[in-house]
């Protein structure tokens, strides 16, 4: 009897133990919840010019379906005003901050992010107080100004020329139609804008009501594409060769076998490292205010650099940290995006966010427009020359779209073709009903950017997406189908 009673208490506290420990919230997980919260929040209102109300209908809407029940729970994001010495007159002072903060723990500081013009919101690592936002990094960059007679694609006037009202315009208009119907292309599909250029020209543009030609969206991971157009802006400069070794410090150890990572081995993502999660998920750092060298390059190698294909978001935040070490200069690294690639080719609405350590998180915090977008795509169908400036490396439009020694499993688990990939770019072909050589940037939530060089066509398709995603290549197959050939 006596061994009967040891067994019995020994059995209810372990059962009083557990539910102790089911009671107890999850300050990391609840923490993430707030993170997601303060980011979108800060990013859409600061960057895009978002309400509060629209904020909440869709970039906090159909969320990680993991995020769903915490952030009901969570309380309306604050918004500040950080000033260190603020004037007299009441004016921003260089060192006045626009911030927003969650609260997910009455016992816990709350999480901050602190928006910066060009760069867009840094999330505060937890724990930090607010005034950590003195030390966030900014740049003092001043972009090109247009005039609203300006023509596309410099600026954004068109010309009603462009829309000619043919048999094959009104087929167009109708395909571009179906995209925000949530049905055609797939349930549960969000459309908010789509952009159909033919030869340079706007011949379809369509916004769902609260977006524009001028609101940002966040890209997901489009980022990584244009990452690799900065990689390929570097190229050009000979800041850096895709052959080069990564080079990280990191790695620089004498035994340390990812010294052999190049860059291109990051951009084809078969760096080798090991990616136990989902390679698209790296919440601490999208969403917990962790730095990138913390997360993105601490990982070990399970196989020989370039020989297996695994899709992971730290291949690309260790290609732009490679960037950051080769340039050696952390103010022009941070310029560098603008000067060399974005204001050039006229993206003036694009926000390049941080983590606050000032590395680019750009495997997927990217905000842009629809037309910066577009305007991107323009620049691979004229081989990276922008009024006869080149931009990218001759033929680097090739060397995106060309298939990586180590490609993704050719179908699906239900049979259907998967896409191949080359250097940070989906590779589309005749599986797909498309004209060889079709290359892509996709992002979560329905953000694509389709590039078609044999008909001098590219598409751009933005979203709020739920459930099975958007038909890309179908809706892209009709849109070609649409136009004349």
């Amino acid at each position: 009897m006596k061994n009967a009673a040891k067994v019995t208490l020994a059995t209810s506290a372990i059962f009083f133990a557990a539910s102790a420990a089911a009671q107890e919230p999850d300050r990391a997980h609840l923490s993430l919840v707030a993170g997601y919260k303060t980011a979108f929040t800060c990013s859409a209102h600061f960057n895009a010019g978002r309400s509060i109300e629209e904020i909440a209908g869709d970039e906090l809407h159909r969320i990680y379906s993991g995020y769903r029940e915490a952030m009901a729970e969570l309380p309306d994001a604050e918004f500040h005003g950080i000033s260190v010495n603020a004037t007299p007159d009441g004016e921003e002072p260089a060192n006045y901050f626009r911030a927003v903060s969650v609260t997910y723990d009455e016992n816990e500081p709350p999480r901050y992010a602190v928006w910066r013009p060009h760069l867009g919101c840094v999330q505060l690592p937890t724990y930090a107080t607010q005034w950590a936002a003195i030390h966030v990094p900014m740049i003092d960059l001043e972009a090109p100004e247009l005039g609203p007679s300006d023509l596309w694609p410099e600026g954004d006037a068109i010309p009603t020329t462009f829309f000619a009202d043919t048999p094959q315009g009104y087929n167009l208009a109708g395909v571009v139609a179906d995209a925000f119907d949530r049905m055609t292309y797939g349930e549960g599909t969000e459309t908010t804008a789509v952009i159909v250029v033919e030869n340079g020209k706007i011949v379809a543009e369509k916004y769902r009501d609260g977006i524009s030609m001028t609101t940002p969206q966040r890209t997901w991971s489009v980022a990584k594409s244009i990452a690799s157009s900065i990689i390929g802006a570097a190229v050009k400069e000979g800041v850096i060769d895709v052959s080069d070794r990564a080079a990280l410090s990191a790695w620089e150890a004498p035994a340390d076998p990812r010294r052999d990572i190049t860059i291109e081995n990051l951009l084809h993502m078969s760096s080798g490292l090991t990616s136990p999660h989902a390679g698209n998920r790296t919440d601490d750092v999208y969403f917990g205010g962790a730095r990138v060298v913390d997360h993105a390059i601490t990982n070990r190698l399970v196989a020989e650099p370039g020989t297996r294909w695994r899709y992971a978001n730290n291949d690309t935040m260790a290609a732009m940290r490679a960037l950051r070490e080769k340039i050696d200069d952390d103010d022009a690294y941070l310029r560098f995006p603008f000067e060399r690639l974005l204001h050039k080719i006229g993206m003036r609405h694009t926000f390049l966010e941080t983590d606050w350590n000032g590395d680019f998180i750009l495997s997927s915090q990217v905000w842009t427009t629809a037309r910066d977008l577009a305007r991107l795509g323009l620049l691979y169908l004229n081989d990276g020359v922008w009024n006869g400036e080149r931009v990218l490396p001759e033929d680097w439009n090739d060397y995106v779209a060309t298939p990586a020694p180590a490609q993704p499993p050719a179908t699906r688990s239900n049979g259907d073709p998967y896409p191949g990939y080359g250097a940070q770019w989906w590779l589309y072909d005749e599986k797909f009903g498309l004209p060889k050589g079709t290359y892509a940037a996709r992002g979560n939530r329905g953000q694509y950017l389709m590039i078609i060089p044999e008909r001098n066509v590219l598409i751009v398709r933005r979203g709020f997406d739920d459930g099975g995603g958007f038909a890309l290549a179908r809706f892209s197959a009709d849109i070609l189908a649409a136009l004349p050939e």
